[in-house]
């Protein structure tokens, strides 16, 4: 017999505030969340207009902590970052607030960087292939190809 606990709305909800104080979550995060606990859809809607009005859930702050810690820490380029965002059904206009907040200097650089660490890495003879090995890491991360294939000539 599957004996899964049941929740009051108010049992859920203080539960979700400290899912959500925890760290930033996304509206998707927090519904499936709630399913997983066998709320039901009022009960759900209930609790995520609750957690919007006390600033525990609030997509604009978790598109800026994502698209940072994407960024700083794994090193992921705007398309791969983008696309995780839309896959987390983010707003565009959360997605562009957030990506306005990378440094275009920082950018540049952070990619000039893998660039060199991934040259460094590569045992290739063949010009070409190393070329492509490095574009094809790159684009992987989600690098935009125009950039990638423009700072690739200056060092390869």
């Amino acid at each position: 017999m599957n004996l899964q606990r049941t929740y009051t709305v108010d049992e859920a909800q203080r539960k979700l505030e400290n899912y959500c104080a925890y760290q930033e979550r996304c509206h998707k995060e927090v519904k499936t969340k709630l399913l997983e606990m066998r709320m039901i859809p009022e009960a759900i809607d209930q609790i995520v207009v609750h957690l919007i009005q006390d600033n525990y859930l609030n997509e604009e702050r978790f598109a800026k902590a994502f698209v940072s810690g994407k960024f700083r820490i794994k090193k992921w380029g705007k398309n791969r970052i983008i696309k995780e965002l839309k896959f987390k059904d983010i707003s565009k206009y959360s997605i562009e607030i957030a990506l306005n907040e990378i440094n275009e200097e920082d950018y540049l650089n952070t990619l000039d960087d893998l660039i060199l660490k991934r040259i460094d890495q590569i045992n290739e003879q063949n010009k070409f292939k190393k070329r492509k090995k490095v574009a094809d890491y790159l684009l992987y991360r989600g690098w935009e190809s125009h950039l990638i294939y423009e700072k690739i000539n200056d060092y390869l």
